[in-house]
């Protein structure tokens, strides 16, 4: 089953198209939260159980740095010169198999797929 996913602001509107046409459940924070701060946005990805899409580097650190719970999986898309589509093709073929990025903080860039789980989470009281 392929996750529900919540693109950032940033997300290419044509790549958000793609994915919704592709059959997934993706939100998008432009749509339902423009204007949202970061850690906002990661606590409506955790209520939600939304995989976070962005081109925001800001998510690795505060998920690594300053410890904010992490939503299910982070996407971060390496800011390159993409065509407005190619980001829902490199997150198509991410999902082929999505218990390889379930859990993780996911980098992609035109070449290449870096891997790194995402810090435990700590039960509430």
């Amino acid at each position: 089953m392929k996750p529900a996913l919540l693109v950032n602001e940033n997300f290419p509107v044509p790549s958000l198209r793609r994915l919704r046409d592709a059959g997934l459940t993706v939100e998008s924070v432009q749509e339902i939260m423009p204007g949202a701060s970061d850690t906002a946005v990661m606590a409506h990805a955790r209520q939600h159980r939304l995989w976070v899409v962005t081109f925001d580097r800001d998510y690795g650190e505060l998920v690594f740095a300053r410890g904010e719970p992490a939503p299910p999986a982070i996407v971060y898309l390496r800011q390159e010169a993409y065509p407005p589509a190619r980001p829902a093709e490199l997150i198509l073929a991410l999902l082929d198999e999505p218990e390889r990025i379930a859990g993780k903080f996911v980098t992609v860039t035109q070449r290449s797929v870096r891997v790194r789980d995402l810090p435990a989470q700590q039960k509430s009281p």
